[in-house]
């Protein structure tokens, strides 16, 4: 494919874009649209949704006057177009990569980003919020938020109509419907009357009727207000929206510039009081054969050949904890029909797509709700049932108060399955599984088991089909493992103990989770400068292995914690043991090393956890610290 961005070379912000005729706007969304596939077949991402919203994106920087008008994405897997609009477009190849342009929107990048996104439903609540801050201050900038139908399917977006609908304050709202099908095919008809709709002259024309019917009798007037409004949902299908408070336009052609111009003109200039939605009807992948006739429409691609469609494999024959965690499942739930997989909208992110395949009865995907989803599984869990909570450790955090609520004081067997644990990658801060143990550790009666490789994954799922008198967690990170044998699904763990992986003398290394690695090769260097190591795989991050702790910590002079979690975590718990144990009193060097206390941009993983200070190096350099530190404590007495 090659460019000739004829006019997209010469926009560099929206104000750019609005010195041209609207003519003009096809063309200009045609260079988006083969910008972007061309940056992202080198950069990777979500491509999918970003193709499906390019003339939208074109249509609203066009009528809008942005930055003062506020435009807010939702999610923000389709922002790339934006970013090419709005002074990013030079960046636009450094899309996910260390030091280069986010895959979401970000305040901290772009004034054009009034709020950050990267989980999904927000984007009416934050419109919301902005619309009522400008009314405060009197602004008359507009604010237009866009949200997809899939985000829909979350409670916090029917929240917030409900919320803007009684407010009355004006907000316009876009709903990029491509897969759900809300409403019927669009037609001709329908974008005429979407334009009619929305113009002045039916704006005017409602208000003249108001004045007619306000002289005769109220249950006249009653009587005329609802069959303006039965009129006008029987045409548009939007009733929903309508009894939430919502003036309803479309569907609408969203690829249709000659349609979507006019009608956004005219939603920016009506006099209306309240909160206008516009429906349109988007294919996502649009205008890239590959992705439109993809399952996934591209949804989420490596690097690809533009040509082709082909997109780079992984350099790595091993197998991914997110399959091993399916493949495991699939062999417990043929034995176990009670065993069920819960998932919210990611079936393939999680593996719950191959359990599906397997029990598609037993497979419930919820839609982008994860509080719908915990406290679903707990009422499953209620009659018998075993369920298995696969969720992403990032989007965990949205149900935290389902997981205390609704299954941990009720004590109710969920099984938690928290892929994406650590950090991910090209995602960066929004998505990286920082705080899980921290945010379920601290809840009594709770189990809480990190995998340190493959193998241990097994084991643990194999361990938690029995936990049938409280709920449990398994956390695993993205990506593969690191090619050890997987054992049957006999072998199981005896709750609440931890793994001895060699002996040494001076040092002892309790690690929690995938850093064991990063710990047997540091302890290899400490042995190659005469220093003996012991390492444990905790395994546990709740119950601790008391036992082992304590008495690692009297038989070694230093006692080092690794996690990839946040502070208040693993390394808090074992502090806290060893503090009411009195182990500090005999003179015990501990140190706890955790994720630091900031959220660290995306990078590589591995580049991550170097700022993280969580290899192998930093791991050595801190027990070397320790031992070849010659300032001591001086405890001055009076």
């Amino acid at each position: 494919m090659t460019n000739n961005n004829s006019l997209l070379n010469e926009i560099n912000f929206p104000s750019d874009l609005r010195k041209l005729k609207e003519k003009d706007l096809k063309k200009v969304a045609e260079e988006v649209r083969n910008e972007m596939i061309e940056a992202v077949s080198q950069t990777g991402g979500h491509l999918g949704a970003g193709l499906g919203v390019v003339e939208l994106t074109v249509a609203l920087h066009f009528v809008f006057d942005t930055p003062n008008d506020k435009l807010i994405w939702d999610v923000g897997h389709q922002s790339y177009p934006h970013k090419i609009l709005t002074g990013r477009k030079e960046k636009i190849r450094t899309l996910r990569q260390g030091n280069g342009l986010s895959g979401f929107t970000k305040r901290s990048e772009s004034e054009y980003d009034p709020f950050g996104a990267a989980h999904s439903s927000t984007s009416i609540s934050s419109a919301l919020g902005i619309a009522e801050a400008n009314k405060l201050e009197n602004k008359s900038s507009n604010v237009i938020a866009v949200i997809g139908d899939g985000a829909m399917s979350a409670g916090m977006a029917y929240e917030a109509m409900n919320n803007a609908g009684a407010s009355k304050t004006k907000m316009i709202v876009i709903l990029n419907d491509n897969d759900m099908s809300i409403a019927k095919p669009v037609g001709a008809m329908r974008t005429y009357l979407a334009k009619l709709l929305t113009g002045k002259i039916y704006f005017s024309f409602r208000e003249t009727i108001k004045l007619i019917t306000s002289a005769f009798s109220k249950r006249f007037s009653a009587k005329a207000g609802k069959a303006e409004d039965f009129l006008r949902s029987a045409v548009t299908g939007g009733t929903m929206f309508n009894s939430l408070g919502f003036y309803y336009v479309g569907p609408i052609d969203g690829h249709d510039l000659s349609s979507l111009v006019p009608i956004l003109i005219n939603a920016r200039d009506s006099n209306h009081e309240g909160p206008i939605m516009i429906h349109l009807k988007t294919q996502k992948g649009k205008g890239y054969t590959y992705a439109e006739k993809a399952k996934d429409h591209y949804h989420g691609v490596s690097k690809f050949n533009v040509d082709t469609g082909e997109q780079a494999k992984s350099g790595s024959n091993l197998p991914s904890y997110t399959k091993v965690f399916a493949n495991t499942l699939v062999k417990h739930a043929k034995r176990d029909s009670k065993i069920v997989g819960i998932t919210a909208a990611m079936p393939g992110g999680t593996g719950m797509d191959i359990f599906g395949k397997e029990f598609p009865k037993r497979m419930y995907d919820v839609g982008i709700a994860e509080q719908h989803a915990v406290t679903f599984a707990a009422g499953m869990a209620t009659e018998g049932y075993k369920p298995y909570a696969a969720i992403y450790s990032t989007f965990l955090q949205r149900a935290y108060d389902q997981v205390v609520h609704d299954v941990a004081i009720q004590s109710l067997p969920v099984r938690f399955a928290i892929d994406r644990a650590g950090l991910v990658g090209a995602d960066g801060s929004t998505h990286a599984g920082s705080f899980d143990i921290t945010y379920l550790a601290t809840l009594p009666n709770f189990i809480v088991m990190a995998a340190s490789d493959e193998s241990e994954l097994v084991k643990m799922i194999n361990t938690s089909v029995d936990i049938n008198d409280r709920p449990s967690a398994i956390r695993y990170p993205r990506g593969t493992g690191v090619g050890v044998e997987l054992p049957s699904i006999e072998e199981k763990i005896e709750i609440g103990k931890g793994r001895i992986i060699q002996k040494g003398s001076q040092v002892c290394l309790l690690s929690l989770g995938t850093r064991l690695e990063e710990c047997k090769l540091a302890a290899e260097q400490l042995k190659q400068k005469g220093v003996s190591a012991t390492i444990i795989d905790a395994r546990f991050a709740k119950p601790l292995d008391e036992e082992l702790i304590i008495k690692s910590a009297k038989e070694h002079e230093i006692l080092i914690s690794v996690e990839e979690g946040s502070i208040g975590g693993f390394g808090s718990h074992v502090k806290n043991l060893l503090a009411e144990k009195g182990i500090f009193d005999n003179g015990l060097k501990f140190r706890s090393m955790n994720l630091p206390d900031k959220f660290i941009d995306q990078d590589s993983p591995d580049k991550m956890y170097d700022v993280a200070g969580l290899n192998a190096s930093q791991i050595l350099k801190k027990i070397e610290d320790i031992l070849f530190n010659k300032n001591s404590i001086k405890v001055v007495k009076n």
